[in-house]
């Protein structure tokens, strides 16, 4: 197997710099040893105008057949044929992918002592592959390498026998990128691609292979058109991990898209905000006395069940669902035959998963019930045709700019009958003896609204979008601050019933 990097550059910045970057000398032939034969670092030409750093992967056969027997534990897809036939020293696959790896570890990581400056800006490239096994052709191979950023993808078929044209081109194509990209960023996209291309990998896929993939797509995979493909591919349709790598991935677009990190919009999984430590007992000695033993958090489950039950809704969404506490409750009730609870935050969606132990629910219990990641400030056709929406305690942790955007997608777009809402009542914090004065219930909140701002938000939001409002007090309804949780009922106008059960019965459909 065979790979060729070129750079150019000038006597300022000579193209040898790509010696450093590569921690292979140009004037020197290296050799190391990887699991299935010889890898080899040469340079074929290393002036200041133009170096070549190439890279050839000399594969034991033998080494091959012995770990490749099957299709289990380490076993390669087309092994049973390798100790007849053996295209594989000749093409691409993930065996040079293992050599990039191995040959270029540091390069890989985009560290570079020698050249820091060198290895954190774009470089001219021209990178050259003669043989890569491409299942899905010469297109397939564009459309991966084509949105990142590369100038030139030339893909040209191998003819299968250039003396019998009539048989037509193989499955291998030659490929040559040019462009101006970090050195980084090409030889992560060819440690991934290589084998999506192949469509096989040489050796078990373990879950690390999902940390693996994340590491080397940073900056690029998560928001690739073929991201679905790519992550398939890799992964060996391994469909646990695929799950996994996809939802990591989407946090990531999501969190590219907002411009913030993804620990910050993946923070579902905290501790318990002051109203819902159900063991504080200081949060409770202001209620009267029947309702000391009841936590707010519980109080708060119930009237919003009671709110859709009065609304008649079947099909819930759960906007916002955290660890999946409303979900697991509306799950005891039969009248709710379809809950959806909607996340942005991975890690809350694999607690709530715990909690509601959905690989052990039978296939009836299964059906009405799924956990999706998505974000609520981007409409999502996955959530149209619903009878009722809860978002409960969600609007206070996004940024006030933000919630033009969750009003359209779930007011505008999903448009559900009964959409409920609660939120803090910040008049009644001063009634919480152990929440300083002036701070937020808690850390994530980006506001907290009195009854008025509320009410002035709510009744903007109905009006614009078609909605009547009622206001719900949830909790002790304090006579000077009001209830500690306020909540808003949202229905739909009568002009707008039939286009919403219009709506829910395409989606049935």
């Amino acid at each position: 197997m065979f790979l060729t990097i070129s750079t150019t550059g000038t006597h300022e910045r000579p193209a040898t710099d790509l010696g450093f970057l590569l921690h292979k000398h140009p004037d020197k032939a290296q050799t190391f040893s990887t699991s299935h034969g010889t890898a080899h670092v040469l340079y074929p030409e290393a002036s200041a105008e133009r170096c070549t750093a190439a890279l050839l992967l000399e594969i034991d056969p033998v080494a091959l057949v012995r770990r490749g027997k099957g299709k289990g534990r380490g076993g390669a897809p087309d092994a049973a044929l390798a100790q007849y036939v053996n295209d594989r020293p000749y093409a691409a696959s993930s065996l040079l992918a293992v050599a990039l790896s191995t040959v270029f570890k540091s390069a890989l990581r985009g560290v570079c002592a020698a050249r820091p400056e060198r290895a954190a800006e774009p470089l001219p490239l021209r990178i050259e592959v003669p043989a890569v096994p491409a299942r899905g052709g010469a297109e397939l191979v564009r459309a991966l390498f084509g949105p990142l950023g590369w100038t030139t993808v030339d893909v040209r078929p191998v003819v299968l026998d250039e003396t019998f044209p009539a048989w037509g081109d193989s499955r291998y194509v030659q490929l040559v990128l040019e462009g101006e990209l970090r050195l980084v960023d090409a030889l992560r996209q060819l440690y991934v691609l290589l084998p999506v291309l192949d469509d096989a990998k040489h050796y078990w896929v373990a879950p690390d292979e999902v940390e693996k993939l994340l590491r080397a797509g940073e900056g690029w995979l998560a928001g690739h058109p073929e991201r679905q493909l790519i992550t398939n591919r890799y992964l060996n349709r391994r469909w646990s991990l695929t799950r996994e790598a996809t939802e990591r991935l989407e946090l990531v677009r999501l969190a590219e898209a907002d411009d913030i990190g993804v620990e910050a919009i993946d923070n579902a999984v905290d501790d318990p905000a002051p109203d819902e430590d159900t063991d504080t007992a200081e949060k409770t000695e202001k209620t009267e006395k029947a309702e000391k033993s009841v936590p707010l958090a519980d109080q708060r489950r119930e009237a919003i069940l009671t709110a859709l039950r009065d609304a008649g809704a079947a099909s819930v969404l759960d906007l916002g669902c955290g660890q999946g506490q409303l979900v697991q409750a509306l799950l005891k009730d039969v009248r709710f035959s379809k809950v959806v609870g909607v996340d942005v935050s991975v890690r809350a969606l694999t607690v709530a998963a715990r909690r509601l132990k959905t690989e052990r629910m039978s296939e009836r219990q299964a059906e009405r019930v799924a956990l999706i990641q998505g974000s609520l400030t981007y409409t999502d056709k996955r959530l149209n045709g619903y009878d009722a929406a809860v978002l409960s305690e969600v609007i206070e942790h996004l940024d006030l700019p933000r919630l033009p955007a969750l009003e359209y997608a779930v007011f505008g777009t999903a448009r559900p009958a009964t959409v409920v809402v609660t939120t803090p009542n910040v008049e009644y914090n001063v009634r919480w003896e152990t929440l300083p004065a002036g701070h937020v219930r808690h850390r994530d909140h980006r506001f907290e609204w009195t009854r008025a701002e509320f009410r002035a938000w709510a009744d903007a939001v109905a009006a614009r979008h078609g909605y009547s409002v009622r206001y719900v007090p949830v909790g002790p309804d304090d006579p000077e601050v009001g209830p500690p949780t306020q909540m808003g009922v949202f229905t739909m106008a009568a002009t707008d019933t039939k286009k919403h059960t219009k709506k829910k019965e395409e989606k049935a459909a």
